[in-house]
């Protein structure tokens, strides 16, 4: 049996994502940073060079203009990535992309492009859109309530994953000799009609040499956490201690295997900013004095209101107790965060000013330290079942380069990492299996597979 190994994920976020309103004014990250192609390819070549399985592209398609700055000027992620492609070799490339605001044939064809161009490295985080404010860009009145965003997203991913495979793999002959450049009984219509959407096919591109893109996803809630045991290969969470971790991996793995899925080819990837300094109290230091330069409590108001469908949360009194009724404003955008805010406040008594102080503290990191002591701790934390890999967000470019100069060596020495790429697709590099693609064949036929197969 193949040795288990930790997985690391790149998480550019340019000039500043939440939290970090002020790091554009780092005078190392250029202004436009996060609409600088250079910018990307020189930061992915970095990860590349230390062996990162992948870069992941966050995104969101609604502003206002208290939304973190990366958030207000950035590159599409497909467009970005088909660009990474052709600049590097091995790193996987996944982007988000909204099961809500996009046709499925449209984007199962743009991903399996991604997929053929980068020569079977794309992923597709997968999202339903919390930002309800989304609605208004795409000619709808109202976001889709948490249901039906959910029930769309796994008839969507029935709908992608049956595009993907409408090709066997050796369909394409390409016979100069005898003249045949497909064989007709290797393509296959998919004919689907559902509750959501209805899609003839076949798509009009083949499989990649991974088959098809990886699927991530990012969903918290019971019908995230059940969509995402059902269809993705890993899945991008948030943990804040190693048993909030644990918590969270082992019901996961537990929601996959009751799903008749193998858990092990479920990858969970929590996501942290990681300090390294030169002591662990060095280290502490300058996590505090990045949070103080960050953000101010003023600006950390502003943005607060982004779970709660951007309700203003400046109309109250900070040192009255938290308003309660304001989860109302979350009904259709990002409920669960803000549910668990709510509830928090209630049950500790919080003013809305101590609430804003306790969700700031979401930025810190258990991976501060030495580089000694954050390579033990990342290795605990693997070991002991809260993860399975990283996903490295990149805030001040000097961190990145002292994780990939002064921890990565160390995973690397003691077997937990890499020292170079087994294998040139995303897939295979994750430790994942290529999804089988059996259609209709002379004197047999399988049932096209429901989203859940893998």
């Amino acid at each position: 049996m193949t040795q288990r190994q930790l997985k690391l994920g790149l998480v550019p976020t340019g000039v500043g994502g939440p939290g970090q309103t002020n790091r554009w004014r780092n005078p190392e990250i250029p202004v436009d940073a996060s609409v600088s192609i250079d910018w990307y390819i020189d930061l992915v070549r970095q990860a590349e060079a230390a062996k990162f399985d992948f870069v992941f592209i966050v995104d969101s398609q609604f502003i206002t203009s208290d939304s973190p700055p990366h958030y207000l000027n950035r590159l599409e992620p497909l467009t970005l990535l088909s660009a990474l492609a052709v600049t590097t070799s091995h790193i996987g490339l996944v982007g988000t992309l909204t099961t809500s605001y996009n046709a499925p044939f449209n984007l199962a064809r743009r991903l399996a492009s991604l997929d053929l161009i980068s020569k079977g490295r794309a992923g597709w985080n997968v999202v339903t859109s919390g930002d309800a404010g989304t609605a208004g860009n795409y000619s709808r009145d109202e976001h889709f309530d948490y249901d039906t965003r959910y029930g769309r997203a796994f008839e969507y991913l029935d709908v992608v994953r049956g595009l993907w495979r409408s090709y066997e793999d050796d369909a394409i002959v390409g016979d100069r000799a005898s003249g045949v450049f497909l064989d007709k009984s290797k393509l296959h219509a998919l004919d689907h009609k559902g509750e959501h959407f209805q899609v003839v096919g076949p798509l009009n591109i083949q499989r990649s040499p991974q088959g098809e893109p990886v699927i991530f996803q990012a969903g918290d809630s019971d019908q995230g956490r059940d969509l995402g045991a059902s269809v993705a290969d890993a899945i991008f969470t948030h943990a804040k201690t190693l048993e909030q971790g644990q918590v969270f991996y082992a019901d996961l793995k537990a929601r996959a295997a009751a799903r008749g899925r193998n858990p092990d080819e479920l990858i969970i990837l929590p996501g942290f900013t990681i300090t390294v300094g030169d002591t662990d109290d060095d280290a502490r230091e300058i996590e505090r004095e990045q949070r103080r330069l960050d953000q101010s409590f003023d600006q950390a108001l502003a943005e607060f209101g982004r779970a709660f469908g951007w309700h203003d949360f400046r109309q109250y009194n900070l040192d009255a107790p938290f308003p309660a009724e304001a989860l109302a404003y979350a009904a259709s955008s990002f409920f669960t965060q803000a549910q668990r805010i709510t509830q928090l406040a209630q049950e500790r008594g919080l003013t809305l000013r101590e609430t804003i102080e306790h969700a700031r503290d979401q930025f810190t990191s258990p991976f501060v330290g030495s580089a000694k002591t954050i390579a033990r701790e990342i290795t605990r934390w693997f070991e002991c079942r809260a993860l399975d890999g990283i996903n490295v967000y990149v805030g001040h470019p000097d961190q990145f380069r002292r994780f990939t100069s002064e921890v990565v060596p160390l995973l690397q020495a003691s077997g937990v990492f890499r020292r170079d790429y087994e294998y040139t697709t995303l897939r295979e590099n994750l430790g994942l299996p290529i999804p089988r693609n059996v259609r209709a064949r002379a004197g047999r036929e399988e049932p096209r597979a429901r989203a859940i197969a893998v």
